[in-house]
């Protein structure tokens, strides 16, 4: 995991992943002098830009899911590991449990009830991580193993976001977030409506034009909805403090990006009035987030210069089709699940050549 991050890594670096069979690293390699403690905690304020603007625009109820999911991941993360006889204090103190709860939180709606993120959580931290050997054995990305587990279980739900707070419009108070979120009252959920993306893809879906179905919105932004381009600006602030650390490499979040702009690009040209352009796409849902905070898991993503690229342009491209052509508004979650997948196959076929390496021939009883 560290060698990941390094800012001293050798470009012919890689490390063995365990769970998939296929031989990944080699030497020369350098140690990064990083902790994955304080790798992680870099992550954590790198998403106070993102955080701070959804609170701003949706009320915090994220906070509130932030809370009860890292108290979840915490709780499962120890008992899994006095279940496997493992160090419990040095584990739960490398943040790894605390991320993934956060990144949950972040992607599920704000108002969502309690017992979503309590199975959202333990899908992510027993099922998707310990059950796999903890962290560094994991081939999908907790939190997005945790986001889909809702989604499927908890449609309705997951479905529903808190409306941005837009011209006269109040965000959601705590008082309201917690009576939504523990459902201890009977407030009505004044504040829930489908999300920007949701809405013109039903629109679209009934034959309305995307310039109709983005003026009919409740609340309209300057390129996309009221709140979320906001909130997509802010990710990609804080994922630019990580690039500017070198805590990730800039292939996976750039392929990202070319991979929904590209064929966005070029379906807007086509069809301009049912084909949302690229801006729209970078500014809604959870692109950004995805892009820089997701997809750049250093565990669940290639591993090489190539498969980083071919990783992110699957993703993006990924995420395109299935908000175009599928059932589901958002589909970063599924996007980047089904190229991590491909993981192993990827690292393994682009894997450069380590210095020194001797590669035989195609016929092995060829002479060297």
């Amino acid at each position: 995991v560290l060698g990941v991050f390094g800012e001293k890594e050798s470009p012919h670096h890689r490390r063995r992943r365990p769970m998939n069979g296929f031989f990944t690293g080699g030497p020369p390699a350098f140690h990064s002098q990083r902790s994955v403690t304080r790798l992680m905690l870099t992550v954590e304020l790198a998403l106070l830009p993102g955080i701070l603007t959804l609170v701003w625009f949706f009320g915090p109820g994220v906070l509130i899911n932030a809370a009860i999911a890292g108290a979840c991941a915490l709780g499962f993360e120890a008992a899994m590991l006095a279940l496997r006889r493992r160090p419990i204090l040095p584990t739960l103190s490398d943040h790894s449990a605390l991320l993934s709860a956060l990144l949950l939180a972040i992607a599920l709606p704000p108002h969502v009830p309690w017992w979503v993120t309590v199975t959202a959580t333990f899908s992510a931290i027993v099922v998707a991580k310990q059950l796999y050997g903890g962290l560094g054995c994991n081939p999908f990305n907790p939190a997005m193993v945790g986001y889909v587990v809702a989604l499927i279980a908890f449609p309705q739900a997951m479905t529903h976001w808190v409306t941005a707070a837009a011209d006269a419009a109040p965000a959601p108070d705590w008082h309201h977030a917690l009576a939504q979120i523990l459902r201890t009252g009977a407030t009505p959920d004044a504040f829930s409506g489908a999300t920007p993306l949701d809405f013109i893809r039903t629109e679209l879906s009934r034959g309305v034009t995307l310039a109709d179905a983005q003026h009919a919105y409740a609340h309209p932004g300057l390129i996309a909805a009221a709140g979320w381009e906001w909130v997509n600006l802010a990710f990609l602030l804080g994922g630019g403090i990580l690039l500017a650390r070198r805590h990730i490499d800039w292939r996976i979040p750039l392929g990202v990006l070319i991979g929904i702009g590209a064929p966005a690009w070029i379906g807007h040209l086509s069809a301009p009035q049912s084909m949302a352009s690229p801006l729209l796409h970078g500014l809604s849902g959870a692109t950004m987030l995805g892009a820089f905070f997701i997809a750049t898991d250093p565990v669940s993503a290639s591993t090489t210069p190539t498969g980083r690229w071919l990783f992110g342009l699957g993703v993006g491209a990924l995420t395109w089709l299935i908000r175009s052509f599928g059932g589901y508004p958002d589909a970063m979650a599924f996007a980047i699940l089904l190229m991590n997948l491909t993981v192993p196959l990827l690292d393994h076929y682009t894997r450069p050549r380590i210095v020194g390496e001797h590669i035989p021939p195609d016929n092995p009883d060829a002479a060297p």
